[in-house]
Order: C-alpha cells, then structure tokens, then sequence
C-alpha cells in the first residue's frame, strides 16, 4: 500500500526498492555493492530507504556494480497499470448464435469491452454434423484459425478446406459459414473485429 510519503518522492522509493531487490536477488550485500560503486554504506542504505536522492553518476556506479544497465533501474518506472482481461482454460462465456445447432458450441473469450464492442473473439467446437449450417452476416472484418479438424468454409460464391495452422481473413459483411465438416471434432478461433463509429 503507497504511504503519504510514497506519493510525496515516488522515484526515490522505486530506485531504492528497485535497488535492494536487484542486490537480494544477486546475492549482494551492501557493503559488496558499495565497495564495487564507490559510495559509503550509509549512502547506500539511505538511497534504498528513500532517504535521499542521489546524481546519475552514482546511480550508474550502484548499476554496475548490481551487473545491470542504468536503464533496468528505471524499466518500470511510471508504467502503467495493466487492465487485462484473462479467462482460464473452458471459462469462457457460453453463448448461442443464431442459426447455430446442436454439436456446435461457441465460447466467447472476451466480454465486457464497454459501450461499443470493439472485437469479439470465439473458440468454436463442432462434433456433430447439424442438418442445415449456419449462414452469417455481420460488420466487420472476421479472422479464423483452425485448431483441430478439417472444415470446408463457404464465404460468398467461394470455398476454403482448412486444416490445423490454416487461417481465413475476410469481410463479414458477405455471407458466410461452415459449408462441411469433413474431419470431426472440429475447433477453431474465430475473432470479429468491429468497424468504428461514425462518431469517431
């Protein structure tokens, strides 16, 4: 948890925690650090308490003499915080599409992008061949890459037989959809990327 203080001399304390750990995990101790930069003990220790601030001369002594460059005392500094979304293996949102039958299940990856979708991304299994494949229609540009099974994919007047590593990028704006399932079971990735707004 960030003290008042923290808050007050952010880089100080980030050098000085950055320092230690640097020192700790190379198997230093402060007075190894020092003899090899130059500096007095208390020095040191003052610098990884934040107690002072020191020139970049010395940071560069105290650098060298950790192993590491100037710049890895600095690398995560003022980085921003991550906001990832992270789904585990068969966590994914179950959702059903329409036209989608029965033996054909589509987990989406990502949710809750905001107001405006921005992309979505499906893992989708098949392992029963349905009576009428889907056919779908939607903005947007769409990205498949085939995991398991072999499917041959209609878009438009075309057709593509993937097989694993294969990928097919087109627009979604043109009918599209699986035309036949020829090695079962099937799996791919299939990720929808949206087109701005007007607005923006």
């Amino acid at each position: 948890m960030q003290t008042e203080d923290d808050r007050k001399n952010p880089l100080e304390h980030y050098l000085g925690a950055t320092i230690r750990e640097l020192r700790l995990r190379h198997g230093l101790t402060i007075a190894q650090v020092c003899e090899q930069a130059g500096i007095s003990r208390g020095m040191l220790s003052k610098i990884e308490n934040a107690q002072t601030s020191t020139g970049l001369d010395v940071l560069n002594r105290i650098a060298q003499a950790l192993g590491v460059s100037m710049s890895t005392l600095f690398r995560n500094y003022d980085v921003p915080d991550g906001s990832a979304q992270f789904v585990k293996k068969g966590a994914g949102m179950e959702v059903v599409r329409k036209g989608t039958k029965r033996g054909h299940t589509y987990h989406l990856l990502a949710y809750d992008q905001g107001p405006r979708k921005i992309f979505e991304p499906f893992l989708i299994t098949m392992d029963d061949e349905a009576e009428r494949f889907p056919i779908f229609e939607h903005p947007g540009t769409e990205f498949i890459h085939m995991l398991k099974g072999v499917i041959e994919y209609r878009h438009g007047q075309q057709t593509y037989v993937l097989h694993p590593g294969d990928t097919l990028t087109f627009q979604g704006d043109v009918p599209h959809g699986p035309e036949k399932l020829i090695k079962m079971p099937i799996q791919f990735l299939s990720i929808i990327l949206y087109p701005p707004t007007a607005a923006e």
